[in-house]
């Protein structure tokens, strides 16, 4: 029987406070970080993917960070196909894959090995789905999707059109709802020695950090990073722009609300996707819970804890 290679997942709701946890944590245990963030892949979008700066990292390498235009669309299936690609190099290396990031599905699909490539083949009924959206509305298609699959519609927001599109399309291919999928996907052994923490707060400290975050994101130029993307024709149907901070104000400088209104509805959209991302590790089997607050924000204290459950599983010695 060939022994399992080890992997460590560090994932939580956005502004948690993983990028600066996960550089100790691979400092220590000789890792390498895989960016497990469907925005930060993209070149000239670092203000508003709040991505690590290169004097961040520590000397830690790091993979899956600045590797696509925003004109090129990022994936399930690509992020699994170069986390693995990524992966083996890691392992030549002698070193420890750290995933770090906030995408549960993408996590998903890598600690599983869960195979997309036959869903992606046929994008006549994605189009078809897409045109619906684009005439009908966000809301249209999500009510379609409640109608199939509530759970899922619970789950995603109607403003996630690629999201709301990829659960119906699975649900025309397959004759099952994706959230059924996703449920018997957290049934599977996972191929790794994988330890999977998720670092949380007290709710009203992390939505307080969410708001900081967003006013830090404008004072450091969210709306010129946005406005250069505009330029070079970046519009709202690409992957890149759906992502949180960029359709809104992309939405402001197309006239369509004013900056008071784009900012607002980033911090309320940022505070219901981390409600849905604490949601999605909920489901999940065999997580650590990394609550900040029971360690008294102690990060020395909340790094020890997870070397010891390091320890236990033989990750390191």
């Amino acid at each position: 029987m060939t022994e399992k290679k080890p992997l460590v997942i560090l994932t939580g709701p956005t502004a948690v406070g993983k990028t600066a946890l996960s550089i100790k944590l691979a400092s220590e245990i000789g890792g390498e970080i895989i960016s497990a963030d469907s925005m930060q892949v993209y070149r000239q979008m670092d203000i508003g993917s709040a991505k690590i700066k290169p004097e961040e990292m520590g000397g830690i390498p790091h993979h899956l960070i600045d590797i696509l235009e925003p004109e090129e669309e990022f994936n399930v299936c690509l992020f699994e196909k170069l986390a693995l690609e990524a992966m083996e190099q890691i392992y030549e290396r002698g070193h420890i894959p750290v995933v770090v990031g906030g995408t549960g599905f993408y996590i998903q699909a890598l600690l599983y090995q869960i195979d997309f490539t036959e869903e992606e083949t046929d994008t006549a009924y994605r189009d078809k789905l897409w045109q619906l959206g684009e005439e009908k509305g966000n809301h249209y298609l999500h009510e379609l999707l409640r109608k199939v699959d509530p759970e899922s519609a619970e789950e995603i927001h109607e403003n996630n059109r690629k999201r709301v599109i990829r659960a119906l399309e699975f649900y025309e291919n397959c004759g099952k709802p994706i959230s059924t999928h996703n449920k018997e996907q957290r049934q599977k052994t996972s191929a790794y020695n994988s330890c999977y923490f998720v670092l949380t707060d007290d709710r009203k400290k992390l939505y307080e950090r969410i708001e900081s975050r967003v006013d830090q994101m404008l004072s450091k130029g969210l709306v010129d990073e946005v406005r250069t993307l505009k330029e070079r024709g970046c519009n709202a149907s690409m992957v890149s722009m759906q992502g949180l901070g960029y359709k809104e104000i992309l939405e402001y400088l197309d006239g369509r609300c004013s900056l008071l209104e784009a900012v607002e509805k980033i911090k309320k959209e940022t505070r219901h996707f981390a409600k849905r991302q604490l949601t999605w590790f909920r489901r999940e089997k065999d997580v650590i819970w990394i609550d900040k607050q029971a360690f008294a924000y102690d990060e020395d204290a909340v790094l020890s804890c997870i070397l010891e459950n390091l320890r236990k599983k033989e990750i390191i010695k």
